[in-house]
């Protein structure tokens, strides 16, 4: 076994600024786009002033101005990886941090509010194409996710799934949102797992979306309330994470994976241990404690598993930048389930303190364990190339002293 470790993130962002997106496209769209695109930055700056401290982010940002072109130019981003010691990484589209957003409302947040379905799809799929040509150059260090808005058509849905594998695309992050579209334990989604389960495609689930009106105003962000609304960002906190786990609570009861017992799920950058043992066994009490809900009718019996059941069969969690207390604590969701991420280029990430962090946070860990979680649970998941990544993390990644 080698010294050098094969590190694999699970969570790291690309985008073209959101106005480089023209060429992908489709041609009948591009005038729309440039009326949209003036009115889209301007409350994407708006966003950033609500969730970011400007003066705070700027101070990062100046002295890796340079490196944050990573975010879309690939030589630059090759740097990168070899700078945080990464062989490999899983792809999400980008959000406000550098305005690298696909149009169209098709970014990270991927929300129906407000959005018209006919062009949401074509800023996903300008991303997509853009994405799966970024990705070309390197198919088995750049596992790219595409943006499938599924709520508004399942049929296209299905489509750009089989798009997307044709063009080296098998990954995907749907909506985590639903509003008023079905929620996703409605048998009319059955096409698109069965699509995903037939062709490998691995369905991701991103932290990010909530409902941002109920906390900071229905006219966020155009309109500034916090002096009127204290604690929204508090509140906002505490329970982004709830909703990122809400559709696998459908799923899981709406028999989804009893039925795609092959389905696979990654939910990411979402916490680890401070709320899913909690809410898997919520759920364990619901299904096996008979005396508490026989009142309420049989809601169990199409399911053949335990909810934790399925969750450790299907799921996955992409841990970005784990901390050390919840590494500690692993056993309770079992050491294959964690993914290392960097959340590279948010500043809430570990770049550019990669190596840093490892040395920090690895010291006195468990090797084997920590091979699983930097980068051997990523390889077994998405099927990457062992040995290819091996042949990079020989060249790049870190060694073995970081767990010394």
């Amino acid at each position: 076994m080698s010294d050098r470790l094969i590190v694999v993130s699970s969570d790291c962002h690309a985008g073209l600024h959101i106005s480089d997106y023209k060429p992908y496209v489709e041609s009948r769209y591009q005038d729309l786009l440039d009326v949209a695109v003036p009115a889209q930055v301007e409350m994407m700056q708006k966003a950033e002033e609500s969730f970011l401290i400007k003066e705070i982010n700027d101070a990062w940002r100046a002295p890796i101005q340079q490196q944050l072109t990573g975010a879309w130019d690939y030589q630059e981003r090759l740097r990168m990886l070899a700078g945080d010691g990464i062989a490999a990484e899983i792809i999400f589209p980008d959000g406000i941090t550098e305005m690298n957003t696909p149009p169209f409302g098709a970014g990270l947040g991927l929300s129906p509010r407000d959005a018209v379905p006919e062009l949401q799809w074509a800023g996903a799929m300008a991303h997509n194409r853009w994405l799966a040509e970024f990705c070309a150059n390197d198919p088995a260090r750049h596992v790219g996710v595409a943006s499938i808005p599924l709520l508004f058509d399942v049929q296209q849905a299905v489509e750009a799934v089989r798009w997307c594998v044709d063009n080296g695309l098998t990954s995907v992050m749907i909506p985590t949102l639903w509003e008023d579209y079905a929620p996703y334990h409605d048998r009319k989604y059955d096409p698109f797992w069965e699509v995903c389960e037939d062709l490998g495609v691995v369905i991701h689930l991103h932290s990010g979306p909530a409902p941002n009106t109920e906390y900071f105003g229905k006219n966020f962000p155009a309109e500034d309330r916090s002096d009127e609304l204290p604690g929204a960002m508090g509140v906002f906190t505490s329970e982004v994470t709830w909703w990122l786990y809400r559709p696998l609570t459908f799923m899981i009861w709406g028999g989804v994976f009893e039925r795609y017992p092959k389905l696979k799920v990654v939910i990411t950058e979402g916490g680890t241990l401070y709320m899913l043992p909690p809410w898997l066994r919520l759920m364990d009490h619901n299904y096996s404690e008979v005396h508490y809900s026989a009142k309420l009718g049989d809601f169990r019996s199409h399911l053949s598993l335990s909810p934790s059941e399925y969750f450790a069969r299907n799921v996955a969690i992409g841990a970005s930048c784990v901390p050390r207390r919840d590494l500690d604590l692993r056993t309770q969701l079992g050491d294959t389930k964690l993914m290392w991420g960097s959340d590279y280029p948010h500043p809430e990430g570990t770049w550019p303190q990669t190596p840093d962090y490892f040395k920090e946070t690895f010291s006195g860990f468990p090797e084997d364990d920590g091979r699983k979680i930097l980068g051997e649970n990523a390889v077994e998941w998405y099927g990457l190339d062992r040995a290819r990544l091996q042949e990079v993390a020989n060249e790049i990644g870190p060694d073995t002293s970081i767990f010394a």
